[in-house]
């Protein structure tokens, strides 16, 4: 799926046809999990970049896009939510951003590979500045496992930050891992995970929103925003609420946040909630 030859690494995406690639200096690390192979290179303009089995998954320039579209529209949208968890995420950008937000009592990441955490701890030090946060609890388990186990009525945002739906994430794409979700969010609460490229990946986006409102969540909205790293360059989360509408947000809150963002505000929250033409007709709104 990938090759790395004349200083270049180049990710080939086969169902779009396309593919993109970062010139690098070196390969800094490679080695192989009892979950995935992971390997981490030196760009000449995109800081490191972090492969998982030959698929890009974040580079220093461009992962504030991901992490901050995956956590503050939903903490925005919530009216307070303290117990957050995060499955997934081992690189701990989305946990980090999520802790920006000092309502938050708990924040639990659910890492299935403790490997990716390491490494983004050595190669991503930025990414990992709020994992000695006393609010933070970093484990390394199973999600589906921990999210049906967990308490019902117990939660107030689940982010689901995955790889793509095969390999150990395949199993967080379903309607019975929804259920799970569902089961352990109180009422209100809100669902997010990454759900692709919709110029690619379309028709997941699709299965993934009827899934989620079979698992009995009544609002679900796709929100779209750049990832120059991912296949298309177009990226998109789909958060579902449980017994609420997704329409509004804290508009007054995101204007006003006491942190800085590098791409989120309240503008670009509105305009992520505007659907062009083409997922309208495909997706029924």
């Amino acid at each position: 799926m990938s090759t790395s030859e004349q200083s270049w690494f180049t990710e080939a995406h086969e169902s779009s046809g396309s593919s993109i690639g970062f010139r690098t200096h070196a390969r800094l690390h490679a080695e192989k999990t009892p979950f995935q192979s992971i390997e981490i290179y030196d760009s000449t303009d995109w800081g490191k970049l972090m492969v998982i089995d030959g698929c890009m998954m974040l580079t220093t320039r461009d992962n504030f896009f991901y992490h901050e579209m995956m956590s503050h529209p939903a903490l925005f949208t919530h009216p307070r939510a303290k117990r957050v968890v995060i499955i997934g995420g081992g690189d701990c950008g989305t946990l980090r951003e999520v802790l920006r937000h000092e309502v938050v009592e708990s924040a639990v990441q659910v890492e299935i590979d403790e490997r990716v955490t390491r490494l983004a701890e050595e190669y991503f030090p930025e990414l990992c500045e709020a994992n000695g946060d006393p609010r933070a609890q970093l484990l390394f388990d199973d999600g589906i496992k921990y999210m049906a186990e967990c308490e019902p009525d117990s939660l107030d945002l689940v982010i689901v930050d995955s790889t793509d739906p095969v390999g150990p994430a395949e199993g967080l794409f379903n309607a019975a891992f929804y259920t799970s979700c569902f089961k352990a969010l109180r009422g209100g609460g809100i669902f997010v995970q990454q759900s692709e490229s919709p110029l690619a990946h379309l028709d997941l986006i699709k299965s993934m929103r009827s899934a989620m409102r079979t698992a009995g969540f009544q609002a679900v909205r796709t929100l779209t925003f750049p990832q120059p790293c991912y296949p298309t360059g177009w990226w998109s989360a789909t958060m579902a609420r449980k017994g609420a509408d997704l329409s509004g947000f804290r508009e007054r809150g995101a204007q006003t946040k006491q942190f800085n963002t590098r791409y989120y505000n309240a503008e670009i929250h509105k305009s992520a909630l505007s659907m062009p033409e083409f997922m309208r007709a495909e997706l029924g709104e």
